[in-house]
């Protein structure tokens, strides 16, 4: 039931959510629990990064003994909540949860760099989600992948200009949907209702990404 308290089970699979990229509210959802006390046991346990089930069940269990209440979310630095909020952000935007905090870590590394094993490291996940969201960057342009000959291993790098890569990316494959969309007007007949529809939602989104992509490239300059 929501108002009993959590168990190490239940521990296990916050635990288990956080490295499947989970949200804390489809984490809460699974365990029958309000989001809040998803948010609250990770923020009191090490964050999302940090989180590790068996410490925090055994932490709770001294807090109960001691009869002290836990310390409070004010408690937590303020740099580790504002990264936490930082990527919750990007996680609400769509971005897959292990991704986002692969991004986030990369963009905080001095030179931009990681390897999966230092990623994996950081993180506390296991090398197959690290593997899993670096895929997932490549694919948007985020991030670039290099091979170390010396130690035989992939080296991952976010560079100045990713950003730039990654709206160009999203844009072509919208403008490939545009083209996809304006065929099937003409399928249906430019006369016709559906075909009027689609030719202008293909014109809108045409429009759109061309001048997105303009302004990605006259912007360019700052990221360099």
């Amino acid at each position: 039931m929501p108002g009993r308290r959590l168990t190490q089970q239940d521990r296990q699979r916050i635990a288990a959510g956080l490295a499947d990229g989970l949200s804390y509210r489809e984490i809460a959802r699974r365990l029958n629990r309000p989001t809040s006390t998803i948010t609250r046991e990770i923020a009191r346990n090490g964050g999302p990064a940090g989180y590790r089930p068996q410490q925090a069940h055994q932490a709770t269990i001294q807090r109960a003994r001691r009869g002290t209440p836990a310390p409070p979310l004010a408690a937590t630095p303020p740099v580790a909540t504002m990264e936490q909020e930082i990527i919750e952000m990007v996680v609400r935007a769509g971005m897959p949860r292990t991704a986002a905090r692969v991004h986030h870590d990369l963009m905080l590394a001095e030179d931009g760099r990681r390897t999966a094993a230092e990623l994996a490291h950081r993180l506390k996940v296991s090398p197959a989600s690290v593997s899993v969201a670096v895929n997932f960057l490549a694919q948007q342009g985020f991030v670039r992948r290099e091979r170390d000959p010396r130690r035989r291993r992939d080296i991952y790098m976010i560079d100045d200009e990713a950003w730039y890569h990654a709206i160009m990316i999203s844009e072509r494959r919208t403008l490939e949907t545009v083209r996809a969309t304006m065929a099937a007007a003409e399928t249906y007949g430019l006369d016709s209702p559906v075909g009027r529809r689609l030719a202008k939602t293909a014109a809108y989104l045409e429009h759109v990404s061309l001048d997105i992509m303009e302004s990605a490239g006259r912007w360019c300059h700052l990221l360099t």
